[in-house]
């Protein structure tokens, strides 16, 4: 089915949109595959706030001409998805994930930060932890030593109140809590 001129400039407005948002753009190659896997990789991609879409490579071509996703225009060729997101690994990760269990999804390059990504690539950067992983790896080293000195005064604290209540019997479990 084809689309009228306004039909096709509506289509490249909604993509250089997103291509203006996105951080990411991940391209694969989806020949063969069933309506019920392309069903569920739009679900997984939806729910990783991806968007999944399939577009005519011309029109593809024409909406991110301009953009940081324009080196990946000599790649828009056969029957591709195009996978965008604003968070920098979720669209790759998607893409990835689902090329692991279905071997007809072929991951063909990507775009990040203006520069083009192979295969290797767009794998590399779908094995990158998400902001969150990211976020709460951090505040869990900056928390380890706080914890720690926490938990070194508070065995010191109940080492001395429990030497000043009892007589040497309860010195050793306290300094067993503070070694261990």
């Amino acid at each position: 089915m084809s689309l009228n001129r306004s039909e096709k400039e509506a289509v490249i407005s909604d993509v250089t949109t997103l291509a203006a948002k996105a951080q990411t753009l991940v391209i694969a190659e989806y020949r063969g595959i069933t309506v019920a896997d392309m069903t569920k990789l739009r679900n997984n991609a939806r729910s990783a706030g991806v968007s999944l879409s399939v577009l005519k490579n011309t029109l593809a071509r024409r909406a991110v001409a301009g953009s940081a996703f324009e080196v990946v225009a000599d790649q828009m060729s056969g029957p591709l998805i195009y996978a965008f997101s604003v968070d920098a690994v979720a669209a790759a990760k998607v893409v990835a994930e689902f090329s692991k269990t279905n071997d007809k999804l072929a991951i063909r390059a990507g775009a990040y930060g203006g520069k083009v990504l192979d295969v290797n690539g767009v794998r590399q950067l779908a094995s990158i932890p998400s902001k969150e992983v990211l976020l709460a790896q951090l505040l869990g080293l900056m928390q380890s030593p706080i914890s720690r000195t926490a938990r070194v005064l508070a065995a010191l604290a109940e080492q001395r109140g429990a030497g000043a209540e009892a007589p040497a019997e309860a010195a050793p479990e306290a300094a067993a809590e503070v070694a261990a």
